[in-house]
């Protein structure tokens, strides 16, 4: 396979000490997101602990010997606890090997990569963080909507449709009056309440939205609605999880550019 054979060698990436915890990014899913620094750390990694949204092919790019660990979890099906987690780390790290700690999008946007930063300081264990795409971002990029455009927006809101507990709860009213474009992770099964509330909070109801599911994957799928129809539509399309939700007028630029990239290509032949 095509990472298998890949040579990452120059000086300037680093070396992946033995007894050491990389937290790596996997980008929004197609590999080809993939940064040279997680690309050199997946070639050099003696064990690897991905998530549930880290594209197989991704992993193509581990060396011949890496032992794959599994320690994905998803929103309604049973999962490895996040304790659990971090003593496997812990562990792996202690046994002198080089673990890759491997994240979908960027670990420490919604990927619980600063709980585990945590978990490995508090044991004494070296580790180091590598960014990676998030999907919030390189997924809007890939389905031409724009996370700030001049003229449009000078600011976006990257949220979590997903609460672990009453003190993080968002007050999405108040976020509904700031009338900012919103990127939603996790949001699926709570998008009813949450589009209710951004109404409720200000927001004009035919705002548009968009749910964006398997984001740069070949199966992505990609619908357009306004924010008082966008969550029958995701339910009436069976839209699921992996999913972004897009709510503001950026939205509305799909469409056009997409049509400006078609005539530009027609034109370029």
């Amino acid at each position: 396979m095509i990472g298998r054979s890949l040579d990452i060698s120059p000086a300037s990436l680093p070396a992946f000490p033995p007894g050491t915890v990389w937290l790596c990014g996997a980008g929004p899913g197609d590999p080809g997101h993939l940064t040279l620094y997680v690309v050199s750390a997946l070639r050099q990694a003696d064990v690897i602990v991905h998530d549930a949204l880290v594209d197989p092919r991704v992993l193509d790019f581990a060396h011949p010997e890496a032992e794959i660990i599994f320690a994905g979890k998803r929103g309604g099906k049973p999962s490895i606890a996040q304790d659990e987690i971090g003593e496997m780390l812990i562990t792996l790290a202690r046994q002198n090997r080089r673990v890759l700690r491997l994240k979908g999008g960027d670990p420490f946007v919604f990927g619980r990569g600063g709980e585990e930063a945590l978990v490995l300081a508090e044991a004494g264990v070296p580790f180091r963080v590598f960014p990676g795409i998030t999907s919030g971002l390189g997924g809007l990029a890939m389905a031409s909507i724009p996370a700030t455009m001049r003229g449009v927006n000078q600011a976006v809101i990257l949220a979590t449709g997903h609460s672990a507990d009453d003190h993080t709860r968002l007050d999405w009213a108040a976020l509904g009056r700031l009338k900012l474009p919103l990127v939603l992770y996790m949001a699926v099964r709570t998008l009813p309440d949450i589009a209710a509330a951004l109404v409720a909070g200000g927001m004009d109801a035919d705002t548009p939205a968009a749910v964006i599911e398997n984001a740069t994957l070949p199966d992505e799928r990609i619908m357009v609605s306004t924010l008082d129809r966008v969550a029958k539509d995701l339910e009436r399309q069976a839209f699921g999880p992996p999913a972004l939700v897009v709510i503001g007028e950026i939205v509305r630029l799909r469409e056009e550019l997409r049509l400006l990239a078609l005539q530009a290509a027609r034109e370029a032949v």
